[in-house]
């Protein structure tokens, strides 16, 4: 998965993470800086589903917004097949 905060957030002319935690803090959820500089910077290894509520009510968009599947990412992780053995 790649995490697209940023691209979601300037899309809705949201160009600094500091407006975007003034505006997340206005609906609620209160996270400190470095966490929203975590978020702002790089791919959370987790997040809330209550936050990423408040997020996407924010940016007024929606999960999949914010995350993008990556399914060559998924498909160089899969074990290379093995030729079947001659019976």
């Amino acid at each position: 998965m790649k995490w697209n905060l940023r691209l979601a957030a300037a899309e809705r002319g949201v160009w600094k993470s500091t407006d975007m935690r003034r505006q997340l803090a206005e609906s609620g959820l209160v996270i400190s800086a470095g966490k929203m500089s975590a978020l702002w910077t790089g791919t959370p290894t987790t997040i809330r589903l209550e936050d990423l509520d408040v997020i996407c009510a924010v940016l007024e968009c929606t999960p999949s917004d914010l995350l993008v599947c990556e399914p060559d990412k998924v498909a160089a992780r899969r074990p290379a097949k093995r030729a079947a053995k001659a019976a």
